[in-house]
């Protein structure tokens, strides 16, 4: 049949079952408005109030579903808007198609109202990007960049499209798509043989697990292979939720902000088994000092990782949940390494997780919405000390979700991902645990959650400052506290009242658990303005360029 461009799009996104799209009309996509009006009744749009909303949300729903989140943005500003969200993607490999408008095939290069080069300033934050500028070429890039989104290490994708192509017909013939993720296991049996020897020979093994296990859904896989090679792991930030945080064999987070008991392990261990993980400067700090006296294994789908900062002595290149399961199939009897984890278990006793004094109400609030959350609760962050409080204080689970800007750092990601993250999953309830300073970024987005009903609850942890930078400041800039108070008087309870949504106080000397519990008997969109104070500080911390095992501590018991 003979359909006209905006016509094939909709249609493409039918046969990749998209459901959800998140967007903002303007001009150069009217053709694609128009057709998507036709089957709004097929595909759900959801109008943002900014596009950088937009592209966040589409990231929140794909890492809750595990499907590939769409976006729509116009030309010009439209498009540029969308950029630090498909950045946020990329670092974070997670499968987003932005489809955006252009100017008319004619009128490109030639600094058209609204014209922009889009497809030239996404080229270095996403895995690929087209620009078509013929409609015949339409229907097989969609098919391919979704692809290629969802494929290997996920990723965004770009796809921009001039308004001309949208009004251009030519024949559509649909095609039944498969919307499996497709990898490509790079690896052979000798590979796996030499991973079991390792693992056999080593003492002192130790797990750092990434957030590629979780992609790659192995959950059940990496607790089989550390019940069964008797090891200890730490985890990324993108990490949280592999495994129960009860688990014994579970020592924290690895790295700047990462528990004593991790860094220590990691720095005396004899075999270090990367999972999943970049060797990100957050996790290695100072290179040289990065567990010295251990070997490194790197198992991970993306063959650009390997050797990149840290030179491993063996590598394994595929999907996670395979080479685990094989892994998990070549031993007869659990492989003991006794005397080790009695070292962990020793690390644990003379390391426990205690508060600082300066982040006890911090600690409160966020045990508190650990004991009233349903334990499949979805938990969204902006980026900053609470971030990391969300991170080392609430209980992550394997049925529970942790989404955060891992490796771009976005402050504003919170409001619109939590958005995604409730269409993605309705059945889920989704706290957005936000700063003061991300949270107005882009609280714009509760004209949204106001017009949608979307249900989410935005805990605003309000110490009037931006929290992390001015612990920066006061720890290496000899207290020069230069442009981070936030003594603008905001009252976030009637800023959101303001967009229809319910707005709740809780201040210090309040019961957190009460607060909270309100919050979700209302099964509604809420604002919670929580006070903190403005020198509270996320411990413990390894200085820029220190070892790993070398970590600023403020801990009382």
């Amino acid at each position: 049949m003979k359909l006209s461009g905006a016509e094939i799009i909709v249609a493409c996104l039918k046969e990749q079952k998209v459901d959800t799209i998140f967007g903002f009309p303007g001009g150069a996509v009217l053709h694609i408005y128009d057709a998507l009006y036709k089957h709004r009744h097929e595909v759900n749009h959801i109008l943002t109030s900014h596009e950088q909303g937009a592209a966040h949300a589409a990231d929140g729903y794909a890492r809750t579903t595990g499907k590939v989140g769409v976006v729509f943005a116009t030309s010009g500003p439209g498009a540029t808007n969308l950029v630090t969200g498909l950045a946020t993607a990329y670092m974070d490999s997670v499968p987003v198609v932005a489809f955006t408008g252009n100017v008319p095939t004619n009128l490109l290069g030639k600094d058209s109202f609204q014209e922009v080069d889009i497809a030239g300033i996404t080229m270095p934050i996403t895995k690929h990007n087209y620009i078509v500028k013929d409609v015949n070429d339409l229907a097989p890039v969609i098919r391919e960049a979704f692809e290629i989104a969802r494929s290997d290490r996920p990723g965004p994708v770009l796809i921009d499209i001039p308004k001309d192509v949208t009004a251009h017909e030519t024949e559509y013939t649909q095609v039944e798509i498969d919307t499996t993720p497709k990898t490509v296991n790079r690896y052979s049996e000798k590979d796996i043989d030499k991973i079991v020897k390792m693992l056999k020979e080593a003492k002192r093994p130790m797990a750092y697990i990434g957030g590629g296990a979780i992609i790659s859904k192995a959950q059940e896989e990496v607790k089989t292979f550390l019940d069964t090679y008797d090891i200890a792991a730490g985890v990324s930030l993108m990490a949280y939720g592999v495994i129960d945080q009860d688990n014994e064999r579970f020592t924290g987070m690895i790295g700047m902000h990462g528990s004593k008991v991790s860094n220590l392990a990691v720095s005396h261990c004899d075999l270090l088994i990367v999972i999943g993980a970049r060797f990100s400067d957050r996790v290695v700090s100072k290179e040289s000092e990065f567990a010295k006296k251990a070997k490194i294994l790197q198992i991970d789908i993306d063959p650009a990782e390997i050797n990149k900062n840290i030179i491993t002595h063996h590598n394994v290149i595929g999907n996670i949940k395979d080479i685990l399961a094989q892994l998990n199939d070549r031993v007869s009897s659990p492989v003991s390494h006794s005397e080790w984890m009695k070292e962990v278990a020793q690390l644990k006793i003379d390391h426990p997780i205690r508060v600082s004094g300066e982040a006890k109400r911090p600690y409160e609030v966020l045990k508190a919405l650990s004991n009233v959350a349903p334990e499949n609760t979805a938990i969204v962050t902006e980026v900053g000390q609470h971030q990391m409080w969300a991170a080392q204080y609430y209980r992550h689970t394997p049925k529970g979700k942790f989404l955060t800007s891992g490796g771009l750092g976005t402050m504003g990601y919170g409001t619109g991902a939590s958005m995604g993250a409730q269409f993605g999953a309705p059945e889920r309830r989704v706290v957005n645990v936000a700063g003061d300073g991300s949270f107005k970024m882009n609280c714009n987005e509760l004209a949204t959650i106001s017009r949608y009903g979307i249900p989410v609850i935005i805990l605003v942890m309000n110490n009037h400052t931006l929290g992390m930078v001015r612990q920066w400041q006061t720890f290496f800039y000899d207290n020069r506290y230069a442009e981070t108070t936030l003594d603008t008087e905001i009252d976030w309870v009637k800023l959101a009242e303001a967009y229809g949504v319910k707005g709740m106080r809780l201040n210090k000397d309040d019961d957190p658990a009460e607060v909270l519990k309100a919050a979700f008997d209302l099964k509604a969109p809420v604002v919670i303005d929580c006070e903190i104070g403005i020198d509270d500080k996320v411990f413990p911390m390894v200085a820029p360029g220190a070892s790993i095992e070398v970590m600023i501590d403020d801990e009382v018991e």
